[in-house]
């Protein structure tokens, strides 16, 4: 059976304990931080809070080009085996694209477009990881992984639109209501596209609260292996809250707390929060 590695972009925000565990290489997108590019680097997010503060502008995201992943493919495939690699929705990002043209120039190289971001990608990382320890083929991870992507379920609540807007994400007007009314809206990724969901007028503590709710009410077939909170900032005591609802609802084995990278930070800024798990009754 050849030798089978698996590798991510720096977008699944697994964390480096994960990284480590799973012992998956990290191929890091780009962040733009006015004339500076940066590739995305774990600890990065207080960078970008600095320049957003001191600039009044938000970092751009970019991806990587064919050539560049064609070398970390390079790098990273065993000899004589196979490479499964996974990447932001082509929706977002270019990201996939140009990694799939990559892998055909390399060869032995598979490139799942996971339709998710952040650990929605994750998620499909450590799946194909199990699947690796299994034994199946680097083709049969890349066709089930595939197939999983329809039951991530990835959504975010943010405190406020700032960022989004300052990022061309949003009108200024509806920065504007959001601010008045204190909207905290929920970001959900359908079809591999971000979407607005529910708004929460309310406190961000409160609006969490309801997030978390609605998400746990929505999604009720959940693979009960895993789930993710995934957040960039938190005021005090909100994390451990949203562990203890989850668990009172859904008997997880394992709930990982996750630093969001520069790419979501980029976009969502400070005090956002993400629930997420597989919604499909543990396939």
């Amino acid at each position: 059976m050849s030798k089978i590695a698996i590798s991510t972009d720096s977008i699944s925000d697994l964390g480096p304990e994960l990284l480590q565990k799973y012992n998956l290489p990290v191929f890091p997108l780009m962040i733009n931080l006015g004339d500076v590019s940066k590739p995305d680097y774990d600890g990065m997010p207080p960078e970008i809070y600095s320049y957003v503060e001191k600039s009044g502008k938000t970092p751009k995201t970019a991806a990587r080009g064919e050539t560049e992943y064609a070398e970390f493919f390079a790098e990273h495939k065993p000899a004589g085996g196979e490479l499964i690699h996974f990447t932001i929705s082509k929706e977002l990002s270019a990201s996939y694209e140009n990694a799939r043209a990559a892998a055909e120039s390399v060869g032995g190289v598979y490139v799942v477009d996971t339709r998710s971001l952040s650990t929605g990608s994750g998620l499909l990382v450590l799946y194909a990881c199990e699947l690796a320890e299994k034994g199946l083929s680097a083709a049969e991870i890349y066709e089930k992984t595939t197939a999983r992507t329809a039951a991530v379920q990835a959504s975010f609540v943010v405190d406020n639109l700032t960022y989004l807007h300052k990022g061309g994400r949003c009108g200024g007007v509806a920065l504007f209501v959001s601010n008045i009314l204190n909207i905290r809206p929920m970001i959900m990724l359908k079809d591999g596209k971000m979407t607005v969901g529910k708004k929460y007028m309310s406190r961000f503590d409160k609006a969490v609260d309801r997030y978390v709710e609605d998400i746990l009410n929505a999604y009720t077939t959940p693979d009960l292996t895993r789930a993710f909170i995934t957040y960039t900032t938190l005021p005090d005591g909100i994390l451990d809250r949203v562990k203890s609802l989850i668990l009172a609802r859904y008997p997880f084995a394992e709930i990982h707390a996750t630093v969001a990278g520069g790419t979501i930070t980029s976009h969502c800024g400070k005090n956002t929060l993400g629930v997420l798990y597989f919604n499909d009754g543990g396939k």
